[in-house]
């Protein structure tokens, strides 16, 4: 930021929170505003600076573009009761500890409302939040007389535990229907933990039902592009599974922030986040996991010693454990993620025909019940296709990606197909390309 406000005012955190971190950007981002009204804006850096700091209210056209360019509906704007119709900012993230566990889950489910603006996490405090959950015994809640009223029993907490698990057995297709009530069973079960009517036994089982459902809501967050919305959830499952002593789940939240990273273009974090999980004892299953998606990080970073050999104790790992104790959150986790993770990361190290070759591998065992999965498959095997020039067999398998992800409503699927696009611009004239783009049009 341009200033140093301890306490910024309403609007300085709204500007921040949508990236715009200086007010001469900021200001501009108005005129433009205005631009593509055919009107003209005055607002410069000093006017800004004396909305934020010195409390002058800014006019009520000025409002109007002040809401557009944060991406507030018109509706919204008060010009009367300025600032109070600008919508709360998040807190980022809650450092790990017993006493944040119900604000993190709080956070996390606030992001429902579309008024709370999410303010950037950067990559080098996800890693600080790995390293204090690795630096950090996980204990589980403490003993403690539950407080006055009704006691939530066994019963309750199983029905929720089976519902959970029914929930999370759907197929994706089938999710995307129903997505409302995954945030209304986390919603719950935070309710129950903030009350603290239950044993420490129950307690312990609510905070693990916690950090699963949190997972499981960042993903559907994720898979839909709302990244910042995920990055909290999986926050809140962190703090829920330190809470209930579950290391592997602990590891499996800190794997999927990489993963998003990774996703983003941010290898370094990726990276540096798993190297801090890794450094606690997880189930094999789990490890293997771990190290597949640090060898992503890895190649992506050009990193080939260190790729060859994360993927190599991945592939060790991956048999090594009792598969009936394996984590749920893992359980999914097989030869075929193993080879066409594998090849994905060759492709990024240029190894083009042992890349195509294990992801055409990955293809060929995933079980049918894995559509999601299989989209992003077909999706990589299509940059492979293109990686050997093969541009025909790229849009067929590009557009089986994009028929199979409308379908089953995986809208990160189909960007991933649409993230082709450009590659696809030599062969314009190739069969099946220009019946690809017209779809992805």
């Amino acid at each position: 930021m341009d200033e140093d406000e301890r306490t910024p005012h309403p609007l300085a955190a709204a500007r921040v929170a949508r990236g715009f971190t200086n007010r001469v950007v900021f200001a501009a981002a108005l005129h433009a505003a205005a631009g593509r009204r055919g009107l003209r804006s005055g607002v410069d850096k000093a006017r800004v600076r004396k909305w934020e700091v010195d409390g002058v209210r800014p006019d009520a056209v000025s409002q109007t573009y002040i809401a557009e360019v944060l991406g507030i509906p018109a509706d919204d704007v008060d010009p009367a009761a300025w600032p109070a119709w600008l919508p709360p900012v998040d807190k980022g993230v809650v450092p790990l500890g017993h006493a944040n566990i119900v604000t993190a889950l709080r956070e996390a489910l606030q992001t429902m409302d579309r008024r709370t603006l999410l303010s950037a996490i950067p990559g080098s405090a996800l890693v600080v939040l790995a390293g204090s959950w690795a630096g950090t015994k996980p204990s589980s809640i403490a003993a403690r007389n539950p407080s006055p009223g009704a006691l939530v029993g066994e019963d309750v907490v199983a029905l929720l535990e089976e519902t959970s698990v029914r929930l999370n057995t759907l197929a994706t297709e089938q999710r995307q229907h129903i997505a409302p009530l995954y945030d209304a069973h986390l919603a719950r079960v935070t309710d129950l933990i903030d009350e603290q009517r239950y044993s420490r036994p129950l307690g312990v089982r609510l905070h693990k039902l916690a950090a699963s459902l949190s997972q499981t809501v960042a993903w559907i967050r994720f898979d839909h592009g709302l990244h910042g919305a995920a990055i909290r959830y999986w926050i809140a499952g962190l703090h829920s599974a330190h809470a209930g002593a579950d290391p592997d789940m602990g590891a499996a939240l800190l794997s999927d922030l990489a993963y998003q990273a990774s996703w983003r273009g941010d290898p370094t974090t990726a990276a540096g986040i798993l190297t801090k999980a890794l450094s606690r004892p997880t189930h094999p299953a789990a490890s293997s996991l771990l190290h597949l998606r640090l060898a992503r990080a890895q190649a992506a970073l050009g990193e080939r010693r260190a790729t060859l050999h994360s993927l190599s104790t991945a592939e060790r790992l991956l048999d090594a454990g009792n598969s009936g104790d394996t984590p749920a959150w893992c359980s999914w986790m097989s030869p075929a993620d193993l080879a066409v993770d594998s090849g994905r990361c060759l492709l990024d190290l240029d190894d083009i025909t042992q890349a195509h070759s294990l992801i055409a591998e990955g293809q060929a065992l995933l079980p049918t019940s894995r559509d999601k999965t299989r989209g992003i498959f077909l999706a990589y095997r299509a940059q492979g296709h293109l990686r050997r020039r093969e541009p025909e067999a790229a849009a067929a398998d590009a557009l089986d990606a994009l028929h199979l992800a409308e379908r089953i409503g995986a809208p990160r699927c189909v960007q991933l197909v649409r993230d082709l696009v450009p590659s696809f611009a030599p062969y314009r004239a190739a069969e099946g390309v220009p019946e690809l783009l017209q779809a992805i049009a």
